[in-house]
């Protein structure tokens, strides 16, 4: 199968035809051209103005492709910086974390960070190229403002009607290299959405979703380089769509995927953070079954607590034949009922407090933590021993948290009740286990009735008097 010829105009498309939204994004051809004889930019220089001086050539519907460093530069965004390697890389670091509202990740020196503009990328835009080596510049501080100020100058000088972006040069996720990328926008959509419209076998595109604005940007680098000094090129032949006014597509903040909607949004370091932070204790579940191999792999997880001795003092038994659990949990509903009216309570005191097991019942899986002694040693005196039993059961504590753990990390609920404690001998009797198999409660597993539950980390408590120094 061959293309058209080139040059030739794309079917269904005539030449220089604005891109329209049952239409394809694509071009019938582009003219990508650099802007050669823009002068060294300094602070309170007319970016506009640079521009129609150093190319009174721009014509209506072009894009204007401009190098974020310009505005750094213009904008007094480019600081003086240490001369000496180690003071100069400290000064660095300061201005990124000044530059951040978060950071994603680390690895060796590089910071991966969410910026003020909500940009992710390396070290928040400072850069240390193109700029005097004892100078660091920063992004510009609104570059979407910066882009609709040169649109506006274009338009007064030259009488033209373009679009305009400012770039920067990033990274891409699980790809090597860097690539140009629209930071600020002005004078066009910076997306062309497809939802709605059917391809040339007549599916239906539903989500995709072009940022035709860092197509242009990084075709625009293809003429621009990083080495000769040519800081601004014109893309002529894309037909840009116009915006409405106040859509969210006008500026390149439309390029910014909230965080809500990321998948990636917490990154590396904050995600690791944020582990034991996501775990509740989930009482209500969705019908929705958890997938059996979760369940292995989070106990397989779990598995690797700390222990004494190089010990597994941990059994989990997963409770799974429906018949066994409610004979079970029955079972263990009458005993409790018993021990409570011995107490002396009430039977409404009874019937509330043995309501709270409900959910042992209600939870879609079901797995109870056993200590056993394995590998436990022996003592000739009661105080050993009973010291040796207390660290075999933290062990089995340390296992239970990180299974609570590696299942809240996977989105599923859980919770931990310890009611099997006050039923020993019911449970090893009715689950056919050893005589030295040691209950440590239940945990009800399953996905939250409300997903909600484990999207947000709950805040660290502060330690105040819980945490004593000596």
């Amino acid at each position: 199968m061959t293309g058209p010829a080139a040059g030739a105009p794309r079917p269904g498309r005539d030449p220089g035809t604005p891109s329209r939204p049952d239409r394809d994004h694509g071009a019938s051809s582009l003219e990508i051209l650099p802007v050669f004889g823009v002068p060294e930019v300094t602070e309170g220089d007319d970016v506009g103005a640079l521009l129609a001086d150093a190319a009174p050539w721009i014509a209506d519907g072009d894009v204007v492709v401009i190098t974020s460093k310009v505005f750094s530069k213009a904008e007094g965004r480019v600081l003086p910086a240490p001369s000496d390697p180690e003071e100069r890389d400290a000064f660095r670091r300061r201005l990124i974390a000044e530059e951040s509202v978060r950071v994603l990740a680390t690895k060796g020196r590089t910071w991966i960070t969410e910026n003020k503009l909500g940009i992710v990328q390396a070290a928040s835009g400072v850069d240390a190229s193109n700029v005097a080596s004892d100078t660091v510049a920063l992004l510009p501080e609104d570059p979407d403002g910066s882009a609709a100020a040169v649109r506006a100058r274009l338009h007064e000088r030259l009488g033209v009607d373009v679009a305009v972006l400012v770039t920067d040069t990033m990274g891409r996720a699980w790809r090597t290299g860097q690539t140009d990328a629209a930071i600020g926008a002005a004078g066009m959509e910076v997306l062309h959405g497809y939802a709605g419209a059917v391809d040339a076998y007549g599916n239906d595109l539903v989500v995709t979703e072009i940022a035709v604005a860092d197509e242009l940007a990084a075709a625009a680098d293809l003429v621009k380089g990083k080495l000769g000094g040519v800081p601004v090129a014109v893309v002529r032949g894309f037909g840009v769509r116009t915006p409405e006014a106040g859509s969210p597509l006008a500026t390149a903040r439309g390029l910014v995927r909230p965080g809500e909607d990321d998948l990636f949004h917490t990154g590396v370091e904050l995600a690791r953070r944020q582990a034991l932070l996501v775990r509740r204790s989930v009482r209500a579940f969705s019908d929705e079954p958890v997938p059996e191999a979760d369940v292995r792999d989070a106990v397989a997880e779990a598995l690797t607590a700390p222990a004494p001795h190089h010990t597994h003092p941990v059994r989990f038994v997963w409770v799974r034949d429906a018949a066994r659990r409610t004979a079970l949990l029955d079972a263990m509903k009458d005993q409790w009922a018993a021990d409570l009216t011995g107490d002396g309570r009430t039977p409404e005191s009874v019937a509330k407090r043995v309501r709270r097991g409900q959910l042992l019942y209600d939870a879609p899986e079901l797995i109870l933590p056993f200590m056993v002694p394995d590998g436990a040693h022996a003592y000739a005196d009661a105080r050993r021993t009973a010291a040796e039993e207390t660290m075999f059961t933290v062990a089995v504590g340390a296992a239970v948290q990180s299974l609570l753990v590696a299942l809240a990390v996977r989105g599923i609920g859980s919770c931990w009740v310890g009611s099997t404690i006050f039923a020993a001998e019911t449970v090893r009797t009715i689950l056919d286990l050893p005589d030295d198999y040691r209950p440590a409660g239940a945990i009800a597993v399953g996905f939250p009735a409300d997903p909600s539950v484990l999207s947000a980390p709950r805040p660290p408590l502060p330690p105040g008097d819980m945490l004593l120094e000596r």
